[in-house]
């Protein structure tokens, strides 16, 4: 019963790290769209939303470490 619930425990835990890779994929093509709309075009509001999309991606990829985390113990 204790291996059931460890391996299932261990599926979860995949599944949410594959779940935040999706999301940190998806947030860098925001954040390399915005960015070089700011750069190559001087979009200023391109470079807010660039601005956001890091901050987002930084809380995803602190989220993902703790979850690499556990997952490894």
């Amino acid at each position: 019963k204790f291996f059931y619930i460890f391996a299932t425990y261990i599926q979860i835990i995949i599944r949410i790290m594959k779940i935040l890779v999706e999301k940190i994929n998806a947030e860098y093509e925001v954040f390399v769209s915005n960015a070089n709309a700011q750069v190559e075009k001087g979009n200023k509001a391109a470079g807010t939303r660039a601005r956001k999309a890091a901050l987002e991606l930084s809380k995803l990829m602190k989220e993902f470490r703790k979850v690499s985390v556990e997952a490894s113990k």
